[in-house]
């Protein structure tokens, strides 16, 4: 076999393996949301909300369930949501506050004093309706 026709075959074979593996790589995201997607649906590093944590939040939303996209609270709703779980959890830092789209009206992703994760539900009315474990 000629240095030539040696080298041919290297490099066929070696870009093979490279098409391969940018192929086995894709797998893992085939379902996954388009990267256009994605940016728009996080909004990384929102402000805690006065009052808690000065470290950046959990990634907020705009999340959809139900079919429902869910909003980060703002202003006043925020002030009123913030005391009300600050009234329930007074050692609790609140991650992100926002509209629920699974049945209540707000809802606030905390973390308990203990350091476990809670999503506190909430009604038009700002009373609490149940807290979930996690962040739900």
């Amino acid at each position: 076999m000629t240095p030539i026709r040696k080298f041919i075959i290297g490099a066929a074979a070696l870009a093979s393996t490279a098409v391969g593996a940018v192929g086995i790589a894709s797998i893992g995201t085939a379902n996954a949301a388009s990267p256009v997607a994605a940016t728009a649906s996080t909004t990384v590093g929102t402000p805690a909300p006065s009052g808690t944590s000065s470290t950046p939040a959990v990634p907020a939303g705009p999340h959809v369930a139900n079919g429902i996209t869910e909003t980060v609270l703002t202003g006043d709703t925020a002030t009123s949501v913030e005391a009300a779980v600050k009234a329930a959890y007074p050692d609790a830092t609140i991650t992100r506050m926002e509209t629920d789209a699974e049945g209540a009206k707000y809802e606030a992703h905390i973390t308990k004093a203990d350091g476990s994760d809670a999503t506190v539900k909430l009604d038009a009315s700002f009373a609490i309706t149940g807290t979930v474990t996690g962040h739900g």
